[in-house]
């Protein structure tokens, strides 16, 4: 196997992952919809971030040691899982106040380069969202089971194993920019509808806050639950 045919091989396989929807997705979204493009730029920043640390990791074997020690695995999961769902939960719960508050002007989705007020820890500057983000994918043992199962299948036996490993997470960061890019940019057509509509933001916000945080919650309780 060549670097060329290597490299082909693991986008493809990645880029499928990529666009099953899950953790990665829902977070981007929320934060797209909630605090507006350069949040969700930052968010996913972090999350492509958090991948090519585990990517390296993954090359380096120290995943691979982390996947023989069952203890380390089970409380990489437990700790990923419990903050999963503070993050589901907190979602649920701004999802619960704006239905009881009903379109009002914090419940608005702000425009491009303004904030909108919560206290959510997916709020506040670029820093925190990227910070939200990383921490999502680092505390994910599953992100780094897929780099320890997926790449030794795609290093060429004359090429050294970091390297290359690091340029495969590269690539997968690169489609998952990509897949977040065009989620974005489809939020930002999609405040064009809202204009005039003064409910349209406020309801949008809650849908994505009730279904992203009910499946950051229900995925949290089973990475804590199969501990």
């Amino acid at each position: 196997m060549t670097v060329t045919s290597a490299v082909v091989s693991f986008a493809l396989v990645a880029g499928v992952l990529t666009i099953i929807p899950g953790v990665d997705t829902a977070l981007v979204l929320r934060v797209a919809v909630a605090r507006g493009r350069r949040h969700a730029y930052a968010t996913a920043a972090g999350i492509c971030t958090g991948a090519l640390v585990w990517g390296a990791a993954a090359a380096a074997g120290v995943s691979a040691l982390l996947l023989a020690s069952t203890t380390a695995y089970a409380v990489m999961r437990a700790v990923g899982g419990l903050y999963l769902v503070v993050i589901g939960t907190l979602m649920l719960r701004d999802a619960w106040r704006s239905r009881r508050a009903g379109p009002t002007a914090q419940d608005t989705v702000p425009a491009p380069g303004r904030t909108a007020t919560t206290s959510s820890p997916l709020t506040g500057s670029t820093w925190r969202a990227f910070g939200a983000g990383c921490l999502t994918n680092l505390l994910n043992p599953k992100v780094g089971l897929f780099y320890v199962a997926m790449l030794p299948q795609f290093l060429p036996d004359d090429v050294a194993a970091l390297p290359m490993g690091l340029l495969l997470a590269l690539v997968h960061d690169i489609e998952a920019m990509i897949w977040f890019a065009l989620l974005i940019g489809g939020i930002g057509l999609a405040r064009r509808w809202w204009t005039g509509d003064t409910a349209g933001p406020a309801r949008i916000r809650r849908i994505i806050d009730a279904l992203a945080g009910t499946l950051l919650l229900t995925l949290g309780l089973r990475l804590t639950t199969d501990c």
